[in-house]
C-alpha cells in the first residue's frame, strides 16, 4: 500500500484519538486540526463525530471548517465522514429540531422510528452490510460482511445511486455512500475490526 497523508477535521468530536489509530494502523500519516485553511490544502480529508448533528455542525461552521471542506470537495479532493460525519455530509437532520449539514450528498438524516418494539434504539453492535454496488471504497469487502454500529439516527440518500451498501435494522438503511468524490460510513470502522480496517486502506488507495 502505499503512503497516505491525511487531515482529519478537528471540531471537538470525542473520537477522534481511535479514528485517528486506526488510520495510522493502516500506514496514513494524519494530520488533526481546526484550521479552515490546512482543510482547503488537504489530499485528503476525513471528518469523524459521535454526538448531536447539530451540536457537531454549528462548531464546524464556528470555525469556519463547513467552507473549508466545500472549497476542498470542489476541487475533488476525497472526503470520508464517518458516522456523525457520515451524516453532515447530507442536506439536514431533524435530530432535535431540523439542523442544515453540509449538502454535499442529497437526502437527509432521521430517527430510526421502527415498528418491531424488540429492536432497540440505538442501533448498536454488530450488524451486517450488503453491497448494492461497485465502489473502490468497498474493494475486497464481501456482501454480508459485518460491521459494528451505535447510532440512533439514519442516512436516507436522495438519489438511490449514492448508495454503497445497505443495513438491515427493522427497515434498510444506507450504510455506505459515496457521490463523486465524497464518501460516508455509518458504521465504526475503528471497532469493525479486518472489514473496517480494510475499508480505510482502500480509502488510501483512492486517486
Amino acid at each position: 500500500m502505499k503512503y497516505k497523508e491525511i487531515v482529519m477535521i478537528d471540531y471537538g468530536a470525542s473520537n477522534l484519538r481511535s479514528a485517528q489509530k486506526a488510520f495510522e494502523h493502516v500506514g496514513a500519516e494524519v494530520k488533526l486540526t481546526a484550521d479552515p485553511q490546512t482543510v482547503r490544502q488537504a489530499n485528503r480529508l476525513v471528518l469523524p463525530g459521535v454526538g448531536a448533528f447539530g451540536a457537531g455542525m454549528d462548531a464546524l461552521r464556528a470555525r469556519g471548517l463547513d467552507e473549508a471542506i466545500h472549497e476542498a470537495v470542489n476541487k475533488n479532493v476525497p472526503m470520508l465522514g464517518i458516522c456523525l460525519g457520515m451524516q453532515f455530509l447530507f442536506e439536514q437532520s431533524d435530530e432535535m429540531g431540523l439542523h442544515k449539514g453540509l449538502g454535499l450528498i442529497p437526502g437527509f438524516v432521521t430517527r430510526f422510528d421502527l415498528a418491531d418494539r424488540s429492536l432497540k434504539v440505538p442501533h448498536m453492535g454488530w450488524n451486517q452490510i450488503e453491497v448494492a454496488q461497485d465502489s473502490p471504497l468497498v474493494a475486497g469487502i464481501p456482501n454480508g460482511a459485518h460491521a459494528y454500529f451505535v447510532h440512533s439516527y439514519y442516512c436516507v440518500p436522495g438519489e438511490e445511486q449514492d448508495i454503497v451498501a445497505s443495513t438491515e435494522y427493522g427497515r434498510s438503511f444506507a450504510s455506505i455512500v459515496a457521490r463523486n468524490n465524497v464518501f460516508g460510513i455509518q458504521f465504526h470502522p475503528e471497532k469493525s475490526q479486518r472489514r473496517g480496517l480494510q475499508i480505510l486502506e482502500n480509502y488510501l488507495e483512492l486517486t
